[in-house]
Formats: C-alpha cells, sequence, structure tokens
C-alpha cells in the first residue's frame, strides 16, 4: 500500500504542474490590465500605473511571473485580492466550510435516494416499478443544476415559504435550513447517476454464484441482499461518488450564486466579476487539488470494501 501510495503521489506532480500552468496563462489571457484592476479604475495616472506594475512584479516576463506565483503556492501562499487586499489562502479557508457542508449534505441526500431505489429497481428488474424509478432517474439526469435550483426557489421559496432561498444562515439548525434546497438541487443529479450504477451492480451481484450458493444454503434474503450482494455492488458506487464529489466542487458554483452562498463558488464568482487573477488562479488551483486528492482517496477506499483488492 505505502509503494502504491507513493508511486500515485508522484504522478500526481505532473498533472498539478500542468493544472497551474494553465490556470496561470488562462487567468493573464484576459484583456483586462490586472494594474488597472489593482488602481480601482482608468482614471489613474501612467505613473501610478508604472509603480503598481513594478511592486505586484507584474511588469516581469510570464515565466517569471509564473515561478514566483507556483513557488509561493507550494508554500500554501496564494497571492493576495487585488481588490479586497486579503489573503486568498485565508479568503478560501473563511469560505471552505459552508462548501464542505453543502456538498457532505447533497452526497447524504443523493445516497439516501439511490441506494434504497437503485436496489428496489434491481429487485423489481423490468416491472413497473424499475420503469417508474428509471425514469425518475432519467429526469434527474436531464435537469441542469442552476434549472432546478431557480424552481426549487419557486416552489419551495416563494410558493410554499417552507425555506429560505438565499444565504447560508448561522448555527447547525439554521444552516441546514438554508442549505437543504441547494443540497437537493444539487443532489437530484447525482442521484440519477448514483441510481442506475446500483441497479445495474446489484442486478450482476444477485445473478453470481456465491450469491445463488448463499440462497441454496438457506441464508435469509436480507443478509443475501444487503450484506453480500450490496457489498460487491457499492465498488461501482464508490468510484462514481468519488467523480462526483470532485465534480460537485465546480457545480457549487452554479449552486451557490443562484442561492447566494457565500462558498468557494461564490469566492471564485465574485473573483471573475471583479478580475481579481490572485482570487481565480487560487481557487481554481485549489478546486483542482482537492479533486485530484479525493480520487486518490477514493482508489484506497477500494481495498477496504472489497479485501480482495490489494495494492503493491
Amino acid at each position: 500500500m505505502g509503494t502504491y501510495l507513493a508511486r500515485r503521489i508522484l504522478q500526481l506532480l505532473p498533472v498539478l504542474v500542468i493544472a497551474s500552468l494553465v490556470v496561470f496563462l488562462m487567468s493573464h489571457l484576459t484583456p483586462t490590465d490586472p494594474a488597472v484592476v489593482i488602481a480601482g479604475g482608468r482614471q489613474t495616472s501612467a505613473e501610478t500605473i508604472a509603480a503598481i506594475r513594478v511592486k505586484y512584479r507584474l511588469a516581469d516576463p510570464l515565466p517569471v511571473q509564473y515561478f514566483a506565483w507556483a513557488g509561493s503556492a507550494l508554500r500554501g501562499d496564494l497571492g493576495e485580492s487585488f481588490k479586497l487586499k486579503q489573503s486568498v489562502s485565508a479568503m478560501i479557508a473563511a469560505r471552505l466550510p459552508v462548501t464542505i457542508q453543502l456538498i457532505l449534505m447533497s452526497i447524504v441526500l443523493s445516497l439516501a435516494v439511490s441506494i434504497p431505489l437503485g436496489t428496489l429497481a434491481a429487485l423489481r428488474k423490468d416491472g413497473w416499478v424499475d420503469r417508474l424509478i428509471t425514469a425518475f432517474a432519467l429526469a434527474g439526469l436531464s435537469s441542469p443544476v442552476f434549472l432546478t435550483g431557480i424552481i426549487g426557489i419557486l416552489v419551495f421559496s416563494y410558493t410554499l415559504g417552507w425555506l429560505p432561498s438565499l444565504g447560508a444562515g448561522s448555527g447547525v439548525v439554521e444552516n441546514f435550513r438554508y442549505l437543504l434546497l441547494p443540497s437537493v438541487a444539487l443532489a437530484l443529479n447525482m442521484v440519477a447517476q448514483s441510481l442506475r450504477i446500483t441497479r445495474n451492480g446489484m442486478i450482476e451481484a444477485m445473478g453470481s454464484n456465491y450469491i445463488l450458493t448463499a440462497v441454496v444454503k438457506g441464508l435469509p434474503r436480507f443478509r443475501i441482499i444487503f450484506v453480500h450482494a450490496m457489498r460487491n455492488a457499492l465498488i461501482p458506487l464508490v468510484t462514481v461518488s468519488g467523480l462526483q464529489i470532485g465534480f460537485l466542487l465546480t457545480g457549487t458554483v452554479l449552486v451557490e450564486y443562484t442561492f447566494g452562498i457565500g462558498g468557494i463558488g461564490g469566492l471564485l464568482v465574485s473573483g471573475i466579476q471583479n478580475s481579481d487573477y490572485p482570487v481565480v488562479q487560487g481557487t481554481v488551483l485549489f478546486v483542482v487539488i482537492a479533486f485530484l486528492v479525493i480520487n486518490l482517496a477514493v482508489d484506497l477506499l477500494y481495498a477496504v470494501i472489497d479485501p480482495r483488492i490489494r495494492y503493491s
């Protein structure tokens, strides 16, 4: 396991270098002059603009700027916001908890719905229950996150008045109320994919020889389904869930903007709107690193779920 982990980490390094280079170049290909952004407008004198370029090393060649930024990022310093004059690392750390809570609630809701429904669809294969659940999955898969969020706001906030539509609240209970609607909007798309994976995995597992052996031995049906079959059916679900967690980091951008939640997604949108390059670069790089780390953790989790899997 240790050798495998070290090899995977080494494989991630070139990906991180390429990703950081792409993030840096994309931020510097925009027509907006960062010195003008820092100065706060185009009415600033040319001398002030020149002084700003020298102070922030904006006059240096792009390779010099990149290596300076990348070197600081390795030390945990993602730069300073042009607009707010705050550390980007501190801004991410301050907004990260609400994004994590939103993602965790979405994952819990998704698995709480997809695993039972996927199992039920597999046990009622080709019946009307299976068709109804499959139609629900297709509807969820076809619904864009932002559209689901807007419909949720119109129905549950403005029409019924059950849930708040904007903000994140304060405190555990209030946070749960504020984040429930955006979590459902995020989870609906995840439910569709997880449900299909669970259904197909359970159908394959229930037709396996070891399940037939368990039936012949007279084991209780509940034990056969939820202990023997589901454990093997969960392996592809873990893969999909790991990828979904990574994509949720990007999906939260739309949801947080729609619901006015001040998380990582809101920070990224604010940075783009204000042409705040350090904020955009730091936030995107953080999301890329989180995505890579999550996928590595999912690979390692395989061995926990299935003891037959061994890494060397």
